[in-house]
């Protein structure tokens, strides 16, 4: 039973996990997109989502605040500069977590954890095919008997 077991410990030491959770939240604003298991996707994701709802008010207590979690000065002014005006609107949900298959050595579940507003692959609309009718022989021999009537050959 998991009474009262809401965090994953990861197999490390609360300073190591704190540790490792800080870098990863680091490489992934910095790098919008990062590749790691999905027992550590899942734990960053619970780490980061707080932080960037933290950065849509840009204030001096919460740069601090995000500062004390992420100890990178280039990670906190890319995440208030950048990734808090394309997250403005939105609700939570800040990040995707895509599944990639299992590691070779320990079979470990690989995913891939990026920001949703980044990925520009999904985000770009899709733009309306034009609708071309389909190319059939009667459709031909019906073009080709109109082209012989008006001499057009």
């Amino acid at each position: 039973m998991r009474h009262g077991k809401k965090v994953n410990h990861l197999g490390r030491t609360s300073s190591h996990r704190k540790a490792m959770l800080s870098n990863m939240a680091t490489s992934l604003i910095l790098h919008k997109r990062i590749n790691t298991t999905l027992a550590k996707a899942k734990a960053l994701r619970g780490y980061v989502e707080p932080l960037i709802t933290r950065a849509k008010d840009d204030s001096m207590h919460n740069r601090r605040m995000v500062y004390s979690y992420l100890m990178s000065k280039e990670a906190v002014t890319m995440l208030f500069r950048e990734v808090s005006v394309k997250v403005a609107n939105r609700p939570g949900g800040y990040t995707r977590i895509l599944k990639t298959g299992y590691r070779q050595g320990d079979a470990a579940e690989m995913c891939i954890m990026e920001l949703v507003d980044f990925n520009e692959l999904l985000n770009t609309p899709k733009e309306a095919a034009p609708v071309r009718q389909a190319k059939t022989r009667r459709s031909r021999k019906k073009a080709d008997s109109e082209a012989t009537e008006t001499g057009k050959e």
